[in-house]
């Protein structure tokens, strides 16, 4: 059985996750990052996804990687799957190689997509390592999730995503808007599953063997 691990963001150094998920991320753990999640409209080639993934100046790499160095995991046992540079072989490999599976905050739906177009999906679904993600990272290790209406997403609606989680519904950046309790009422509803809304960068949710734990503030919704 693999461990999930459903974040806020990526500051997984935090005091109060720090205490727990060491017992998981372990020093001699590799790691591949899923970084699939960007817009179309501001990631458009190579150099675009390099300033924000990218080890020389990107944008997001040292908070990424300065993460897992509280855990003893070097930059060089980090890699990054890179939908410009990467092929579906060097791609598969990689995660086949990787202890943790990580995958990103931004766009889960295109994440997918592209997850799909490199041929991963199977492969990750056969992981049996740890499978951790923040945000849109979070919410695409569960077989069905929710996105209320942002900028990034017009209407409410349902989407696909990677079948490792079906035992509940998530809700991210949780800070008790009406909008946001609205969602979580007709979710509960229309699906009739427990809703766990993690607070804005205050909480987390574990998932080891279907057992469930939750770290700092996570809210609780159920019919």
């Amino acid at each position: 059985m693999s461990v999930n691990i459903l974040l806020e963001g990526f500051e997984i150094d935090a005091p109060w996750l720090y205490g727990e998920l060491k017992n998981y991320i372990k020093p001699n753990h590799s790691v591949a990052v899923i970084a699939f999640s960007f817009r179309e409209n501001r990631v458009r080639s190579l150099s675009d996804w390099e300033a924000l993934y990218g080890k020389e100046s990107g944008m997001y790499y040292s908070g990424i990687v300065g993460g897992f160095a509280a855990y003893g995991i070097p930059a060089e046992k980090i890699t990054f799957i890179n939908y410009f540079a990467d092929t579906r072989e060097s791609a598969a490999r990689k995660i086949r190689e990787a202890d943790i599976i990580y995958f990103l905050g931004g766009l889960p739906d295109k994440m997918l997509d592209r997850i799909k177009e490199f041929g991963l999906y199977d492969i990750l679904m056969k992981h049996r390592g740890i499978l951790m993600g923040y945000s849109a990272g979070a919410v695409i290790q569960l077989a069905e999730y929710y996105l209320a209406p942002d900028e990034d997403y017009p209407e409410f609606k349902y989407y696909e995503g990677l079948p490792y989680l079906d035992a509940f519904y998530m809700q991210v950046h949780y800070t008790g808007t009406a909008a946001q309790d609205a969602v979580i009422q007709r979710v509960l509803v229309e699906r009739g599953k427990t809703v766990y809304a993690t607070v804005f960068k205050q909480g987390a949710i574990l998932v080891d063997s279907g057992n469930i734990k939750l770290l700092g503030d996570v809210r609780v919704f159920s019919k």
